[in-house]
């Protein structure tokens, strides 16, 4: 069952918190509603707690865009609730771990900061329960309304794809570990290879190489440089050394043979095609929730 929301804790608990969060005692200050949303209340605290969370993002909706994203979230906290979706307190916290991971900081760090900022932790956790639940509700409910032509697709790919992406290969990688003095020696044994057969015999004259079956790769599968170098090569071929994260990388070309293969050039189509069909059907479904629900501003 979904843990009780922040602002539906009493007003007397609000301010604790407050008063804790600020280190010092504050006057009592009495709540006023600024918006009721289906029956849940948006308080003026609420409004200028986001508000102070937009500041440190630099987000200048101020408290007209703070009461918009509340009366947002309430809207879609209510629709996860009726198709039966909850959110539990450690999914909050994972994803408020995941926020500190991004910005490089620890979790007391970040607490730190919305600290001094005056923004109380519950305020980003509920804008997180927030963003879970509405995740949860269009992989259920609008992701399955998404249609792509498989059609549509078939045809922008084919018009895709380039001379240099026609070909399927079988490779072996060669590696010398370190870039620092290791050009030299790539170079060195581009220079001696004559073939896949021989390459792990030949990397034994070397110090730090090794030689990594790569296996089957399509052109559409590699970066640009990479496929266009490649398709310039014949069987027994390497390709020039490029440095990678170990140390200096080489391809040697084992089996090339034309073929054209959109699969890939298809998943990255069909991706960006289900993420823009998934944007509209979304902004659809929350215009539709929003228009059908009882909104009362003070």
């Amino acid at each position: 069952m979904m843990a009780k929301n922040f602002w539906g804790r009493t007003a007397s608990a609000i301010l604790v918190g407050a008063m804790l969060l600020m280190g010092a005692a504050v006057p009592a200050m009495a709540q006023n509603v600024r918006a009721t949303v289906n029956g849940t209340i948006i308080t003026d605290l609420q409004v200028a707690q986001r508000q102070k969370l937009f500041a440190l993002e630099g987000n200048r909706g101020g408290s007209k865009g703070a009461l918009d994203q509340l009366v947002t979230e309430a809207i879609q906290l209510g629709e996860a609730k009726r198709i039966g979706i909850t959110v539990s307190n450690a999914q909050v916290d994972e994803a408020l771990l995941q926020i500190a991971r991004n910005m490089k900081v620890s979790q007391d760090k970040l607490v730190s900061m919305l600290q001094q900022g005056g923004v109380g932790m519950d305020t980003l956790k509920d804008r997180l329960r927030a963003a879970i639940a509405w995740n949860a509700v269009t992989e259920q409910a609008i992701m399955p309304q998404v249609q792509i032509s498989e059609l549509s697709l078939d045809q922008e790919a084919a018009a895709k794809v380039q001379v240099y992406q026609g070909f399927d290969y079988i490779l072996k990688e060669v590696i010398f570990v370190g870039s620092a003095g290791r050009s030299g020696q790539a170079n060195s044994y581009r220079s001696k290879f004559s073939g896949c057969d021989t390459a792990v015999d030949l990397s034994l004259g070397y110090t730090d190489a090794a030689v990594i079956d790569v296996g089957r790769r399509h052109a559409t599968q590699m970066p640009e440089a990479i496929a266009k170098e490649l398709a310039g090569l014949n069987v027994g071929g390497i390709t020039k050394p490029r440095a990678v994260e170990t140390g200096l990388s080489m391809l040697a070309v084992c089996e090339k043979t034309q073929a054209e293969d959109l699969t890939f050039i298809k998943g990255d189509l069909r991706a960006e095609a289900g993420n823009t069909a998934l944007g509209g059907q979304s902004e659809t479904y929350m215009a539709e929730l929003r228009k059908n629900a009882k909104i009362i501003f003070n």
